[in-house]
């Protein structure tokens, strides 16, 4: 019988694998986790703060640092907000614009994940081919924003600046080569064996778990919970495109996996079906004065992330400044169940099981 010895081991906060500056420490008996306590807190900036002392618009800077992966959603969700206070009428171009911009952040969002997550657990080939399709979107988001990763392109009552010439024909093009490849990121990794004994049954939990942990997003999903924000309490203008939820079963990373890249295929429906609704001419920006002032009162709004339901509670006492500004954050919320997960699984699978979570660091610590 081997003999072994119960060992304190630091995962972070700074390694690839914990995707930014987060730590777990985790007691080990051998290769066996016996506890593991996430530490978060190393990226915390107080943006909910500050914002207190900055205008509504220079807010939205702060939010493309929340989420920088997909910097266009939480640039949205306080547009949003502001938007509900003042009971603004967003003009119709404007939607539009804003829901493209929005799936294809969400698209490339889920590259980056298919990407590092294929390469925690060993696959160097897929993050290659997923970074370079990614490319293409930022280039698309920079010509429309001027911008590749931080946006800063909505704007309270619409958005910033107005498409390019022949910048929708290219979103076009764009989508059947997507879906081109996503059969090619298929055939490669979904049905190979080594890929599929890293994931199955691992990482795995009900759907009652995950709706007393408050998952939301592929966390929740793939437990065969059909949420999805956009179909369920749609905003912007979702309700006018035709798409279904991705949803799946197992409750494992393999599930949450295939809940991923269906969020993919639904973006790229959804993004087809904007560019040939898109109107040819409308106004980009609502009539909102210069300094914009909420009304005094409070809302709470949400959207879908790529990571989950996001919330902005803003509470306006009629100044130019929100009196509270409050996000909910899906991956914070996301992470509370990975102790549970991680106690009795053993060291391989830790990176597994965190890689599934799609965690974004700067949304986590606010």
């Amino acid at each position: 019988m081997i003999r072994t010895e119960e060992m304190l081991l630091n995962v972070g906060p700074q390694h690839p694998s914990t995707h930014g500056v987060f730590r777990l420490v985790v007691k080990i008996d051998g290769e066996i986790i016996t506890e593991a306590k996430p530490v978060i807190g190393y990226l915390h900036r107080g943006t909910e703060k500050l914002a207190e002392n900055l205008q509504y618009t220079q807010i939205i800077p702060y939010t493309d640092r929340m989420d920088y992966v997909s910097a266009m959603t939480t640039n949205y969700v306080l547009c949003h907000a502001v938007e509900t206070m003042m009971d603004l009428e967003i003009p119709e171009r404007a939607e539009y614009l804003r829901v493209i911009a929005m799936e294809l952040s969400r698209t490339a969002s889920h590259l980056v994940w298919w990407g590092t997550f294929l390469l925690d657990i060993g696959a160097v080939s897929p993050f290659l081919f997923a970074f370079r399709d990614r490319e293409m979107i930022l280039d698309l988001l920079n010509e429309l924003s001027g911008a590749r990763l931080t946006f800063n392109y909505m704007r309270v009552g619409g958005v910033k600046w107005d498409a390019p010439d022949g910048w929708i024909q290219k979103v076009k093009e764009y989508v059947p080569y997507l879906r081109e490849q996503m059969v090619g990121y298929h055939e490669l990794v979904t049905g190979n064996e080594i890929f599929m004994n890293r994931v199955k049954g691992v990482g795995k939990y009900t759907a009652e778990d995950a709706i007393n942990y408050s998952l939301t997003g592929a966390m929740l999903r793939c437990t065969g919970i059909n949420y999805d924000v956009r179909k369920d309490e749609p905003y912007s203008i979702y309700d006018r495109f035709q798409f279904e939820p991705s949803v799946q079963q197992g409750g494992d990373a393999w599930a949450r996996y295939h809940v991923r890249l269906g969020d993919i295929e639904n973006s790229l429906k959804i993004i087809e079906q904007a560019c040939e609704q898109f109107p040819e001419k409308g106004e980009i920006l609502a009539k909102v004065p210069k300094i914009i002032k909420a009304p005094k009162g409070e809302t709470f709004v949400k959207i879908e992330s790529p990571r989950g339901e996001v919330g902005c509670y803003i509470s306006s006492d009629g100044k130019k400044e929100p009196y509270r500004l409050k996000f909910r954050r899906p991956s914070f919320y996301n992470l509370q169940i990975l102790s549970k997960l991680l106690k009795g699984e053993n060291m391989a699978n830790l990176v597994t099981i965190l890689g599934s979570f799609d965690i974004i660091l700067g949304e986590v610590d606010g």
